[in-house]
């Protein structure tokens, strides 16, 4: 039996990675799209343009169908847009819970990240906490996932880290990360990054596997890694050589990110802190539920580094 899915960001890197699986397994698609539309799938899917505060256009949109996947989410913030990790992470979560209950869909999956809890330093993750609190308390079926960095070759941080790489980004000479210490020399968090396809399979299959109702997921790849690692990792696997790889002392980064327009920075001091802590996690309890592992990052990587 096919099911019918409301996705969210349908147009994104995770939403369009979710939708490739969902019609891989013969499901209909209907498709938030607020600035891009899907491309794929014919007419199996249904766009739908409406703003993800639209409630009458996701009540409409959600009418008949089996289960919702909210995807929506931002790492910098455009406040000039309205575009705030409280705006977008709560407000736009509620809006999306609320339109489910509303069109009778008790089936909910949930996109939230590795390091959400209570207590959170950045309002990244308190964001995502908040949101995670009224996921809980909807009285939906749901499911909550919690993503190490997700990559994939249609992410914009894959695409930067090949374009430092290649020398085409600033700082051009080295590839960067924020570390700690008055010289940047004290290290920084690990990662575990998870293949995209793979966070893809795992919103797919949490949908019929009644194990995951009510379950909370941190998800990572199979490899742990540090920031240096992954970056000499990428510029192997993108140009075949070698490349230098230099920390930026996270204090100071924090401090250009308080005292530099947003717009000029391709960081927020959200990330920095960020950096700063471990984005890794054990995933014995998913591996039970879901029968399979996520892969590694380099083997994942070198699937489509001829893409970047």
């Amino acid at each position: 039996m096919h099911d019918e899915v409301f996705v969210t960001g349908g147009s994104g890197f995770v939403g369009s990675a979710v939708i490739r699986e969902l019609l891989a397994r013969n499901d209909t698609i209907r498709a938030l799209t607020h600035r891009g539309k899907v491309v794929a799938g014919g007419e199996r899917v249904r766009s739908i343009p409406a703003d993800v505060f639209d409630s009458a256009a996701l009540c409409r949109g959600m009418q008949g169908c089996d289960a919702v996947i909210h995807i929506i989410g931002i790492i910098m913030e455009n406040p000039s847009r309205g575009m705030t990790f409280e705006r977008v992470h709560f407000e736009g979560m509620k809006s999306v819970v609320d339109a489910a209950k509303a069109a009778g869909v008790k089936r909910y999956i949930h996109m939230s990240a590795l390091g959400t809890r209570a207590g959170a330093r950045s309002d990244y993750h308190k964001t995502k906490f908040k949101a995670e609190q009224y996921v809980r308390a909807s009285g939906l079926d749901w499911t909550i996932f919690r993503p190490s960095l997700i990559h994939g070759p249609g992410g914009e941080f894959m695409r930067l880290e090949a374009a430092w790489a290649r020398h085409q980004k600033p700082p051009f000479l080295f590839m960067p990360y924020f570390g700690r210490g008055i010289l940047g020399m004290g290290g920084a968090g690990k990662l575990q990054p998870v293949f995209v396809n793979d966070v893809a399979r795992a919103f797919v299959d949490a949908m019929k596997n009644p194990r995951t109702i009510g379950e909370v997921y941190p998800i990572g790849g199979s490899q742990v890694i540090t920031w240096p690692q992954m970056h000499r990792i990428v510029a192997q696997a993108v140009t075949g050589r070698k490349r230098a790889v230099i920390a930026l002392p996270a204090w100071y980064a924090k401090l250009v990110a308080a005292i530099t327009p947003a717009a000029l920075l391709p960081f927020n001091r959200d990330q920095v802190i960020m950096s700063q802590e471990d984005s890794t996690c054990d995933t014995t309890k998913f591996t039970d539920d879901f029968g399979w592992e996520p892969r590694a990052f380099e083997e994942t990587l070198n699937s489509y580094a001829a893409q970047l």
